[in-house]
């Protein structure tokens, strides 16, 4: 199925293809990456919102890897990329689960709408994600060592040459008669740090 055109002039298309071609977009995120590109992303979130009631509400999170460019410059570009696919298999696993879908917005940003919760239900995915996120989401990487770094733990001085960097995630809500972009800026606002890990190369601890 091939349409051309912005994602307002889809929304408008009336079209018996129409609902078959967002079938079609949601199939694709799900086989390649579970993400969306920012394009069919938004044409998802345009589609699903109209669909929905004036006083509906749903929910958007906004994930971003602090520090990136520290990665990239002192260690390398690979386990950057790394990072950032780990980032977002994990958002995929959590939100996708629950009817959400997400996209890489910028180089370390990934943005998440959840059509059909609100801030509470938000909240709670919120924090299972993290839990399973520190323990879980990010593996050692050829010669590179991860570790989740506990506030409440003192960690020994780590040896040879590391980095530090952090996940952060913000939620807001919104309503289908609300732009989108600004409910995101919203949750960019709400930004908190959820996990933080060092990075170290040189041979992994015994």
């Amino acid at each position: 199925i091939v349409f051309q055109g912005d994602p307002e002039e889809f929304e408008a298309l009336d079209h018996p293809f129409r609902q078959e071609l967002i079938s079609s977009l949601e199939s694709l995120g799900e086989e390649l990456t579970g993400l969306y590109s920012k394009r069919h992303f938004k044409v998802r979130y345009q589609t699903d919102l109209s669909q929905r009631q004036p006083d509906a509400t749903y929910a958007v999170a906004v994930f971003t890897i602090d520090d990136l460019d520290t990665i990239t410059a002192n260690m390398s570009h690979d386990l950057a990329q790394q990072i950032i696919r780990s980032l977002g298999s994990y958002i995929n696993k959590h939100f996708g689960a629950v009817g959400g879908f997400s996209s890489r917005q910028t180089i370390n940003e990934y943005g998440t709408v959840l059509p059909y919760s609100d801030l509470e239900e938000a909240q709670r995915i919120l924090k299972d994600f993290t839990k399973d996120f520190k323990q879980h989401g990010i593996k050692d990487y050829e010669d590179y060592e991860i570790r989740e770094l506990d506030p409440n733990v003192e960690d020994e001085d780590p040896t040879g040459e590391y980095v530090e960097f952090s996940v952060l995630a913000g939620l807001a809500q919104g309503k289908p008669q609300i732009e989108i972009e600004s409910v995101m800026e919203f949750a960019r606002f709400n930004q908190k740090e959820i996990s933080r890990f060092t990075c170290s190369r040189g041979g992994k601890a015994q």
